[in-house]
């Protein structure tokens, strides 16, 4: 049976919740759909509004702006796979274990899953790899961080560590690794689709399972000096 992951963000880049009406949502998947297709510069509430067959006053009862907007649809990602490291690895007593699924599951994050009714997670991802920095590369990052916009990103990170020095405690890089590998996920995709000289996978290849294996490379190797 579908089900459809319900966020409850720590802070408020929404003015009104979007998951609790149906116009909301369809704001989300609209938007999804718009910023994939145009490219978050050219996206605007006025094209989305015209979308949706309703109005831009609409749109923004819900969110401030487009930034707000992006914020939203970045940390609904980090939920999102934060949801399916919990459900996928929670009965993995092997925490090196655990940890390969988990860098498998964040590779995989641009398939579509059929556990959500309205969000095109393929192309969320798409977004994600193309705009997420520009959620947190902005003059009011400072701002945005006291008010805890980017705590999905660093909760994920976190726990990711937490695997990491259950497997080599003494490691001492435990988060600049694990945000380093979180963000190479998606740069390496990228460079596979638009800049391969950047990279050694092909696109003819499983991209998904062979960025997998250079992270899992990557990251092993990499804590296999303090491992005890």
């Amino acid at each position: 049976m579908n089900t459809v992951l319900k966020i409850n963000l720590n802070h408020k880049s929404y003015l009104r919740n979007p998951e609790e009406t149906a116009l909301g949502k369809k704001i989300i998947a609209e938007s999804i759909r718009l910023i994939d297709y145009l490219g978050f510069e050219e996206f605007t509430f006025k094209k989305l509004a015209q979308e949706i067959n309703s109005t831009e006053a609409s749109v923004y009862r819900y969110f401030e702006n487009k930034h707000k907007l992006l914020i939203y649809l970045v940390s609904y990602y980090w939920v999102w796979l934060d949801y399916q490291i919990s459900f996928q690895t929670n009965n993995i007593l092997d925490p090196a274990q655990r940890l390969g699924i988990i860098i498998r599951i964040l590779t995989e994050a641009s398939l579509d899953n059929l556990q959500t009714t309205y969000i095109d997670e393929a192309a969320l991802h798409r977004i994600v790899i193309a705009d997420a920095a520009k959620a947190y590369l902005t003059k009011g990052v400072d701002e945005d961080n006291k008010a805890q916009f980017f705590q999905e990103y660093k909760t994920l990170c976190r726990k990711i560590a937490t695997v990491l020095l259950e497997i080599a405690p003494d490691y001492p890089y435990p988060h600049t690794l694990i945000s380093t590998i979180m963000e190479a996920t998606h740069q390496q995709t990228y460079f596979v689709q638009h800049l391969p000289a950047l990279t050694d996978i092909k696109s003819g290849e499983n991209v998904t399972v062979k960025v997998a294996d250079f992270l899992k490379h990557l990251v092993f190797a990499a804590i296999a000096a303090y491992k005890i």
